[in-house]
């Protein structure tokens, strides 16, 4: 029973961990379309993107844990084989996204708008396509 209660933690945690990485890179493109003289406009992205942020920090900690609790704690996967591993360095590939968007909030704070929104538009939908993998992975475990 404990093994499906962490299961279903991790499958929801997940989830909203997804949630903001979807979103966030959003209001990046909106912040990177924003008028010159449009401060308040500004501010509120940049207030909605910081929370957004320091909502989905946690769900992704918690998720990354759980994950490894199902691989460690209950060692049901460790010997299925190579397709665990490359879900775990698709993991590191988010965790990766995940603080890249920390540092392009950074800069939007500093008043550094590296990027133009149509590379932001890009850049969102890279969490879309390692989705797709893992999940792929997951349910065929091809390997």
């Amino acid at each position: 029973m404990m093994l499906l209660v962490v299961k279903a933690l991790h499958i929801s945690l997940v989830v909203a961990w997804f949630a903001g990485l979807f979103y966030l890179p959003r209001i990046f493109v909106n912040l990177a379309m924003v008028e010159p003289g449009s401060v308040a406009e500004r501010q509120r992205l940049l207030l909605m993107a910081g929370k957004l942020y320091r909502f989905m920090t946690p769900l992704g900690i918690l998720a990354i844990g759980l994950g490894f609790w199902l691989w460690f704690g209950f060692g049901e996967f460790i010997a299925i084989g190579g397709w665990l591993h490359a879900k775990t360095t698709l993991v590191l590939l988010l965790v990766a996204y995940h603080l890249y968007c920390g540092r392009l909030l950074r800069d939007f704070l500093a008043g550094r708008d590296a990027h133009h929104h149509v590379w932001f538009r890009w850049f969102n939908e890279l969490p879309v396509l390692v989705l797709f993998a893992v999940v792929f992975l997951v349910v065929l475990k091809p390997f």
